[in-house]
């Protein structure tokens, strides 16, 4: 017998059968500025530049980490990519960037192309979101370095904002205040602390229901991460906004100073926020510690927003039109020790 690749592992038929069914998935998201072909050796975008008199292209790439792990405990395949594309859209937005476009990299052992156009549906609705077009890809089949049914992704987003409007820490000043935009849940951050505490600590399967929430274990853990774009852009063209930061990786206490000065310090009140159920659960039952949780998790804040005190009606009343549930968290202190978050209760 003849060796031929699908006897190696590689279906170049299924690859063309999943290139045939997210074919119109990914063309629903194009705009007028994509000049190129889904099939093309890499995606064509005309830059709308004629209001932006100082262009800065923006990008930012990501994965989602072992919230996959979920996915494919439910055999769910259909939000995941909206998790994807939000993990960096995100991270442009906090620069004041209007996403372009996306691109994402699908990795398996075994293609199956409805489960591959399950994850594109998912970032093509993530990517309509965030208002960017998803203008190409990577599928990956490789068998015996994926376990049967695994599969991994991944993104890479560009923006563009005009010089004068970025947002940066320049003008941030103590006594700032910071603005905090809930969160959709765990996002896709801290789910292997997560994950141990629920399966294996709790004893938990994927159907059964957390006390105190209505919705199953899988459901809770694969609600996706909330995108901010339309919240920010909307808000950064009425006031202006001194910093912001996307309350990822590392929580509030690493994400916050990354949008303060040196010379700064951010003084948060957990109290003036109320805290999701899910991470009341992961506290109490996993015993873990509370900075630990602030290190980890969001706490329910996925947006951290740094705004002038004058501005501070307003802002609050703009996120209520756009019915985006937000806090005044906290304000910016002057730095006098190596804490650059301090965690205040005001009781």
């Amino acid at each position: 017998m003849s060796s031929t690749y699908k006897s190696a592992g590689v279906d170049i038929e299924a690859g063309e059968q999943a290139m045939r069914e997210i074919g119109p998935i990914v063309r629903s998201t194009y705009s007028k500025n994509v000049i190129t072909e889904l099939g093309g050796y890499a995606g064509l975008f005309a830059l709308p530049l004629k209001k932006i008199k100082n262009p800065i292209l923006v990008a930012s790439t990501d994965g989602v980490g072992t919230k996959l792990k979920i996915a494919q405990m439910m055999d769910r395949h259909d939000t995941i990519g909206i998790d994807l594309v939000a993990m960096s859209v995100n991270d442009i937005i906090v620069s004041g960037a209007t996403p372009l476009f996306f691109l994402d990299y699908f990795a398996t052992g075994k293609l199956s192309p409805e489960k591959m156009a399950e994850v594109v549906r998912g970032i093509a609705n993530g990517c309509k979101e965030a208002d960017c077009a998803l203008i190409g890809g990577e599928t990956a089949e490789m068998p015996s370095f994926y376990q049967n049914g695994a599969y991994d992704i991944a993104g890479f987003a560009v923006g563009v904002v005009d010089k004068m409007k970025r947002i940066n820490r320049e003008k941030i000043r103590a006594g700032d205040l910071l603005i905090g935009l809930a969160s959709s849940g765990l996002h896709s951050n801290g789910y292997s602390l997560a994950r141990k505490i629920i399966f294996e600590k709790m004893g938990m399967t994927v159907i059964d229901k957390l006390p105190g929430l209505k919705k199953r274990v899988g459901e809770t853990l694969l609600t996706p991460t909330k995108i901010y774009v339309k919240t920010v852009l909307n808000l950064a063209r009425q006031i202006t906004i001194k910093g912001a930061a996307h309350i990822t990786g590392g929580g509030m206490t690493r994400n916050i100073p990354r949008t303060l000065p040196d010379r700064y310090t951010a003084k948060v009140y957990p109290s003036r926020w109320e805290l999701p159920e899910i991470f009341k659960i992961i506290e109490k039952e996993g015993g873990v510690d509370r900075d630990e949780m602030f290190r980890t998790f969001n706490m329910g804040v996925g947006m951290v927003l740094v705004i002038d005190p004058k501005d501070e009606a307003k802002t609050i009343s703009i996120l209520k039109k756009s019915r985006e549930k937000a806090w005044v968290i906290g304000e910016v202190i002057p730095r006098k020790t190596m804490t650059r978050v301090i965690y205040q209760s005001e009781i």
